[in-house]
């Protein structure tokens, strides 16, 4: 059974080929920079691509599984001024990435079972306090607006008869990368609190969970359309602290001022760090999908150990 990676060297990418490998599973990465896919077991077949075609993969995908689909530029990890360059690379790249894998499933004579369309919980914007849910609407700030097209870029291989699933995914924890590395690391020299007024939610998920959602979806005949990749207890940003504190055992007690972070980061700051949503995972929770890590601080305490 062969899975398809794009961007299959990023964080999620990585941890997905390992988990997917150690259940059986043929797994291809495609990359634009196979140079990174040291960290990447030996069994995983990595082959470069340029972004935008199915020239040099697809033959690849005739008669896979799946193809999983997580190729972008990075949205701010580690954060980075949203510039207007920035902000047409974030959304070219996804919308590239989509076409190449709708151009590689129409020309495939045995079509995969399954499209994985990766997107993200900042597809319904800021929403505050409010439960958010995969029948939320989108929002209309930036970042919502790239997630609508990111989703939208591989709708036609529906039309081709092949099933998709969207992944609406959280604040990915994981010790080899991501957020949780940065956001420990000022507890860790004992200045460490919660940026803003801490209210903020944060729709995290287990690096864990996550991957083995994703190979729950594939392998869910019925499973299509959105899901929400997000732990089903939510924390606001000061519970966050707080529990990072207790594993690191250091205070949480230096709150960082939003004026800073907009000064430095401009709309990006309210985006990624200031805001949020409630998000809980809905359809996952229907399907009786078994979640590993339910606790902040148990999530916490397995990958800062």
């Amino acid at each position: 059974m062969r899975v398809i990676i794009t961007g299959g060297t990023g964080l999620i990418g990585r941890a997905l080929t390992k988990h997917l490998l150690s259940g059986g599973y043929e797994v291809v990465v495609l990359s634009r920079d196979p140079a990174r896919a040291h960290a990447l077991p030996s069994a995983a077949q990595v082959v470069r691509w340029d972004g935008r075609t199915a020239d040099g993969w697809g033959d690849l995908v005739d008669g896979a599984e799946a193809i999983v689909n997580l190729a972008g530029a990075s949205i701010g990890i580690p954060p980075l001024p949203w510039t207007a360059e920035r902000k047409r690379r974030i959304r070219e790249s996804r919308l590239n990435a989509g076409r190449a894998v709708v151009e590689a499933v129409r020309a495939a004579a045995r079509r995969p079972r399954v499209v994985v369309q990766s997107s993200a919980v900042g597809y319904y914007g800021p929403r505050g306090d409010d439960l958010v849910t995969e029948d939320t609407p989108p929002g209309t700030d930036f970042l919502a607006r790239v997630c609508v097209d990111w989703e939208a870029s591989t709708a036609e291989v529906e039309t081709l008869g092949v099933r998709r699933v969207i992944i609406r995914t959280g604040l990915v924890l994981s010790a080899d990368g991501g957020l949780l590395p940065l956001v420990a690391l000022p507890f860790r020299f004992f200045v460490g609190g919660p940026l803003g007024s801490g209210r903020q939610w944060m729709p995290w998920i287990h690096i864990a969970d996550h991957v083995a959602a994703v190979r729950f979806l594939i392998e869910r005949e019925g499973a299509q359309g959105p899901w929400n990749l997000t732990a089903p207890t939510p924390v606001t940003n000061a519970e966050f602290s707080r529990a990072l504190g207790r594993v690191l055992r250091r205070p949480s007690f230096m709150r960082v001022p939003a004026l800073p972070l907009r000064l430095a980061l401009g709309e990006l700051a309210d985006l990624l760090l200031l805001g949020g949503q409630r998000a809980v995972p809905a359809r996952l929770q229907q399907e009786a999908f078994s979640f590993t890590y339910t606790e902040i601080e148990r999530a916490l305490r397995d990958l800062l150990r």
